[in-house]
């Protein structure tokens, strides 16, 4: 087994397993992507581009400046797509043509900062070119007329100004000459501030005057800049590159559509196609694989490399039958026409040792249809027949399946599966009933595998099934009850040792128990009488007084303050209650 799915959970999404689907159904997504290609040139061909014109106009705006980003630009083009101009367009082509139908054919784009390209759709080239020219005058008029009329706006406002300076100015000549009036009793200070204000209104006046002059001009640079740069013209028909671009377009969207759908089946249909996805969920190793039947031309060159590769999985198969006495089936999944094939050569090469005989269990009889093509002299019997010595038990495991009929066609099994035929489910269903029945499989013949798989389909847990144990003696007969019990205690005996060898020995000791005294139904008398209470005396030698001992001292710690490191105050108060004791035992 691949060490990843056999030390943790498979993935949620596996990225090789999804690419190796996508190639296997190339046929599927490159045929989506050749249906979009025809598709997009024949609507070149059946729907051509309509008649087309273009028209260049140069914008001249009065705020323009270096800086800006193209917002005057996106202004003029928005402009353009109103009914206004297309009202005023319609107007001096005298169509009766709806403006809303009308904005439809056209539209406007700004190649740069100041120059709007025009480009109309018509039934003929001369309406595209009438409809370019009429919408290029029509928008340079309004945009001359917005222009002249914001200019307009501008000077009536500075006369306006100008208006309300002359009116201050002759209230202040009316002061000047009311103070004047007054002769000696005129005030100077009142009459230098008149003077001043007279002045500055007098200068603010010329400047509003002159201001209004150059506003009431207008913005001549913007009429006589705004204009036609390129004349409507019509755009010449590419027929062949408006092919080649609609069928690009079509082939793009087929590829795409067809991998969506190629990788979406891929995910949702849960067909293992891998070697190690197949032989971890049927529980068995592959063995060998062949190519799946040759389509198109590569039958022509490739067919005697596919019957070599038959016939030599066919020569390791027999190998499988001699060395064992019990016969083996040969079980398909989506592959009846390999499996029916297969079983021939078998039986061909079997035919050496005895008679051979090939049991066809398959639904369709692919097997006789296949051995009464090719002239075979191989016999081939139904399920019910008698067969000769040697027998090749060919069945299906395909939905549908009697599974109990299938011992009958041998007791060990070759499990003949098409990559990407059945999903994960079945394929669990079909070790799950070959297991019911004791019926091992020794291998898997994987059909159509990819030419880019990596992974291993080897399974490493699997001695009973695997080829490395087919050498093993079948038991005749399972041992007696006693055999048994010898055969256990000798594996108890080399377990133990192995135990001994590897581990060191542990002492054990026996648990606790609780002690349970007997029941006493009749209490034993003592075995002499109790002294009478007050009657026992104490001894002399019990009531001598306590032997004093000196205390234990702690030994000594070093600590962080100098006060401890000095012998304790009550030193010398201790060795003075000892010493007559000490005396004492000494004499």
């Amino acid at each position: 087994m691949d060490p990843p799915t056999a030390g943790g959970t498979a993935p949620l999404f596996d990225l090789s397993r999804l690419f190796i689907a996508i190639r296997r159904r190339k046929r599927v997504w490159l045929a989506t992507a050749l249906l979009g290609l025809i598709a997009g040139a024949a609507v070149a061909v059946a729907l051509p581009a309509p008649p087309t014109a273009v028209a260049k106009v140069i914008v001249v705006h009065q705020d323009d400046s270096p800086t800006d980003s193209g917002t005057l630009m996106r202004t003029d083009v928005a402009v353009l797509q109103t009914t206004q101009i297309a009202e005023g367009a319609l107007k001096k082509l005298g169509s009766t043509e709806t403006p809303e139908n009308f904005m439809k054919n056209y539209a406007g784009l700004g190649l740069t900062n100041n120059v709007l390209q025009i480009t109309v759709k018509a039934k003929s080239n001369e309406a595209a070119v009438a409809q370019a020219q009429a919408l290029a005058d029509t928008f340079i008029a309004d945009h001359v007329k917005r222009s002249q009329a914001a200019a307009a706006a501008q000077s009536q406002a500075i006369l306006d100004q100008r208006k309300n300076a002359q009116d201050e100015l002759a209230k202040v000549e009316q002061q000047i000459v009311e103070e004047e009036g007054k002769g000696r009793q005129a005030s100077q200070p009142t009459l230098e501030n008149l003077y001043s204000r007279r002045a500055a209104l007098t200068a603010q006046i010329s400047d509003f005057t002159s201001r209004a002059q150059q506003a009431g001009i207008g913005s001549p640079q913007v009429a006589a800049g705004t204009q036609i740069v390129d004349a409507p013209r019509a755009l010449p028909k590419a027929f062949l590159k408006t092919i080649a671009t609609d069928a690009g377009v079509g082939f793009a969207l087929g590829l795409f559509l067809g991998l969506a759908l190629v990788a979406v089946g891929a995910v949702s249909r849960d067909r293992p196609v891998l070697r190690r996805e197949i032989s971890t969920h049927l529980g068995a190793s592959v063995i060998a694989q062949l190519p799946s039947k040759l389509r198109g031309p590569a039958r022509l060159w490739r067919r005697s490399r596919a019957v070599s590769e038959r016939k030599r999985v066919a020569t390791t198969l027999v190998r499988l039958v001699k060395q064992d006495p019990r016969p083996v089936s040969l079980l398909e999944l989506g592959a009846p026409a390999v499996v029916a094939a297969l079983a021939l050569d078998m039986a061909g090469e079997l035919a050496g040792d005895g008679t051979v005989s090939v049991v066809d269990d398959l639904p369709g009889e692919d097997v006789r249809k296949l051995a009464q093509e090719t002239g075979s002299e191989v016999t081939v019997v139904g399920a019910g027949d008698a067969a000769g010595e040697l027998r090749v038990g060919v069945g299906t495991v395909s939905p549908g399946t009697a599974w109990t009929d299938l011992e009958h066609l041998g007791k060990e099994t070759v499990l003949v599966v098409k990559a990407g035929h059945a999903n994960t489910l079945w394929l669990h269903t079909v070790a799950r009933q070959l297991a019911d029945q004791g019926i091992p499989v020794i291998g898997v013949v994987l059909v159509d595998p990819d030419p880019r798989d990596k992974s291993d389909g080897t399974l490493w847990d699997g001695l009973h099934t695997a080829l490395r144990g087919r050498g093993a003696e079948v038991p005749a007969a399972p041992p007696a009850p006693a055999e048994r019990e010898d055969r256990l205690d000798e594996l108890v005996a080399r377990v133990a040792e192995r135990v001994a060898k590897t581990e060191q020995p542990t002492r054990r000791f026996a648990p606790v128990r609780p002690v349970i005294p007997p029941v006493v139904t009749h209490p034993k008398p003592p075995a002499s009488p109790l002294p009478a209470p007050g009657t026992v005396s104490v001894p002399d030698h019990l009531n001598a007084p306590t032997k004093k001992f000196a205390p234990v001292k702690p030994p000594k710690r070093p600590t962080p303050f100098k006060r401890d490191h000095g012998e304790p105050a009550h030193k010398g108060e201790l060795n003075a209650g000892l010493e007559p004791e000490k005396s004492a035992e000494v004499s």
